[in-house]
């Protein structure tokens, strides 16, 4: 397990900024998007949209589904944080993404976006230690549930961090 070729492609100052929420987990993901000038609102979005982030008036505003479960907001946030940090260019248009975290862009870049967020939300360093911190009390499924408990991310999510799935 390793950093996305999307970590590689951000800015060392923008590395650094993320690294410092990655001091204990769940992270801070909140915190990090204000951190960078964005401005995060619940919102009831139409059903098939999870989040969506537009920049208007040099303001950039990430609306997240107040009906998803708190992990999926969570990762939203970090997808939204993603596309701010990669592909900035198009927030003009906006972006909104559905529930499989597909937007009206190409498979390519909401890809780009969904690698950028599990490092965000799933840092290597701290996942490695929760797995040697529980691994062994618990097995399989269990510990996959204890370890996204702890991130606040979903077991999927984190079984795809981990190339599992």
């Amino acid at each position: 397990m390793t950093n996305s070729t999307e970590w590689k492609t951000l800015t060392e100052q923008q590395q650094k900024v993320i690294s410092s929420y990655h001091t204990s987990s769940p992270i801070a993901v909140g915190k990090l998007a204000k951190h960078f000038g964005i401005v995060v609102k619940k919102a009831t979005l139409h059903g098939n949209l999870a989040g969506e982030i537009k920049e208007e008036n040099g303001i950039v505003t990430i609306r997240v589904n107040s009906h998803d479960v708190k992990a999926r907001q969570r990762y939203t946030i970090a997808h939204e944080i993603a596309h701010f940090l990669l592909h900035r260019h198009l927030l003009k248009d906006g972006i909104q993404d559905t529930p499989l975290y597909r937007s009206h862009l190409s498979n390519e870049i909401e890809r780009e976006a969904d690698s950028l967020a599990a490092d965000i939300l799933m840092p290597i360093e701290i996942v490695r230690d929760l797995i040697g911190k529980y691994s062994t009390e618990m097995k399989g499924e269990q510990l996959y549930e204890t370890i996204a408990a702890n991130l606040e991310v979903s077991k999927t999510a984190l079984k795809i961090r981990l190339g599992l799935e």
